[in-house]
């Protein structure tokens, strides 16, 4: 089920809340729970009923896992073959649906071979739920969940819950146990609260801005220079930035708009989800990047494969291969192509450049906190072209595609757009506007205006977490309310309610076909 669709909001949304507070008010807080269950679980059969059993397979299984690693009592060595057998496991199940046709037809294309599984539907989220539960058998294991009892029906139902979930279940964000588990078992998240409600919905509004009127708006400036490169159509170099522009905006407002939506339904019930997504594009550096950028993931990455890995313990060039490695493995984890381990792997050569520079800054003695104006204006050029580049390996369907791609990205070949760009750039609505002011705008410019509008909001406005930082502070940090103009801070005041109702007014008009969040696909 899409957050994007006219049953998820008219008819799911009522229906779950609508229960779960009824259920709530009158202290059944169990059943409460038990009725979030069931609704994340119809959410997520929504899609295809027939993997509803893979999940809750999962669930049954990583709870015993977990119940037993936490159990003091056994040898470290029985309680570490029972992590390593569970987080394989784990890893074998995601591998087969995610995996196992890509490395097949490589397998084919080295060997000259024609062996084949049939048709493997990816299941959806199944890169969240299972990490986020890899994450709690290792925290298991650890000793920092050691809560657990088998047959405990209450404890279980929290534990279903932490991993259903429905607002972060199909794309994130990654949960981690010891910051969500707490909250389920607060009473006030049970009973409405009109301020966080509104907040929350809100929150959620300007996220089904984002996705519907921004990122899908741009998709049809991205999309057909992306075929057309696929294709092998010539295509100019204004083409090919227009292209790879436009999908380096479509990716962080559709991105940046679930984690809105998320958090937003998240805040309806009093519920705070980790940060996911925190203005990337204004990076500094390409760690900076990292720190801002699909934030859950990289502290997972971070947490249990770079720190397992040795990190940096281990000397400079240690370090710089595990960087390598766990960067190559992260694309890996985005998608089943050569193109997304190529993009993790240019991510992991950019963050050592990135790291050695900052020792060779710290050797000369430089302060790596102290930024110049231009300093930092450079440094986030450089760091968003780096960006740009990397999205469209991202993007594209082949190598070969990419490489086209940037190669007229670099070398100039035309300074006009082409005619099959120009029909798609003089359909989309920005150029019927232009049109208003401007007789007869030309292509080149209805292109420039189209991305002038996301670029300005991506560099230079608040993002959705500072307007809301009075009523939402993540669970791994805090927004400092007075860092943001208290103009722009959220309140429940006439004027924000005008802003929402437009703004929903204007989405939900917009919810004209089905457009998957692009993170559905990993």
């Amino acid at each position: 089920m899409l957050f994007n669709s006219y049953f998820f909001i008219f008819v799911f949304l009522p229906v779950t809340f609508g229960v779960f507070f009824l259920l709530g008010r009158h202290r059944e807080l169990r059943a409460a729970v038990a009725w979030l269950v069931i609704a994340s679980l119809f959410f997520y059969g929504w899609w295809n009923p027939a993997y509803v059993g893979l999940i809750i397979a999962s669930i049954l299984f990583n709870y015993a896992a977990g119940t037993m690693l936490g159990r003091e009592r056994r040898s470290q060595s029985m309680r570490r073959a029972a992590l390593t057998f569970a987080v394989v496991t784990n890893l074998v199940v995601r591998g087969y649906y995610k995996y196992a046709g890509f490395f097949l037809t490589s397998l084919n294309a080295a060997l000259n071979t024609g062996y084949g599984l049939g048709e493997i539907i990816l299941p959806l989220g199944i890169s969240f739920f299972t990490f986020t539960q890899i994450a709690y058998l290792v925290d298991a294991y650890r000793g920092e969940a050691r809560e657990y009892r088998f047959l405990h029906y209450a404890r279980f139902l929290h534990y279903a819950l932490f991993v259903t979930y429905f607002p972060h279940l199909i794309a994130g964000p990654i949960l981690h146990h010891k910051e969500m588990m707490p909250q389920f078992g607060q009473r006030s998240i049970y009973r409405f609260d009109g301020t966080s409600f509104g907040a929350g919905m809100t929150y959620f509004v300007l996220g089904l801005f984002k996705k519907v009127i921004i990122a899908d708006g741009l998709a049809k400036f991205a999309s057909p220079v992306f075929a057309a490169a696929s294709h092998s159509q010539t295509i100019s170099s204004i083409d090919a930035w227009g292209g790879a522009l436009s999908y380096t905006f479509q990716l962080y407002f559709d991105f940046s708009g679930y984690s809105d939506m998320a958090i937003g339904l998240a805040l309806m019930m009093g519920i705070r989800l980790p940060l996911n997504f925190n203005s990337p594009y204004k990076a500094v550096n390409i760690i900076d990047f990292w720190r801002r950028w699909h934030m859950t993931l990289s502290r997972f990455l971070r947490d249990y494969l770079y720190f397992s890995l040795g990190g940096n313990r281990h000397g400079e060039t240690r370090r710089y291969a595990n960087l390598l490695l766990t960067m190559a493995l992260g694309g890996l984890w985005h998608g089943a192509g050569w193109t997304f381990v190529l993009w993790g792997t240019l991510h992991g050569f950019y963050l050592m450049v990135n790291h050695a520079w900052q020792t060779v800054r710290q050797r000369l003695g430089q302060d790596l906190e102290r930024r110049t104006v231009l300093g930092t204006f450079v440094g986030s050029a450089i760091t968003f072209l780096a960006v740009v580049v990397g999205w469209v390996f991202f993007r594209a369907d082949t190598l070969g595609t990419a490489r086209r791609l940037l190669e007229s990205m670099f070398v100039l070949h035309g300074s006009q757009v082409s005619p099959f760009y120009a029909l798609a750039i003089q359909d989309a609505p920005v150029a019927r506007w232009l049109r208003l002011v401007v007789s007869n705008p030309t292509s080149e410019v209805v292109l420039l205006v189209m991305l002038l509008v996301p670029a300005a909001i991506a560099f230079l406005a608040p993002n959705t977490q500072q307007i809301f930082a009075r009523y939402y502070v993540p669970p791994q940090r805090s927004v400092d309310p007075s860092a943001t103009s208290s103009a722009i801070l959220w309140s429940p005041r006439r004027a924000f309610a005008v802003v929402a109702g437009v703004a929903a007014a204007w989405a939900i008009l917009g919810l004209t076909q089905v457009s998957e969040f692009l993170y559905f696909q990993f």
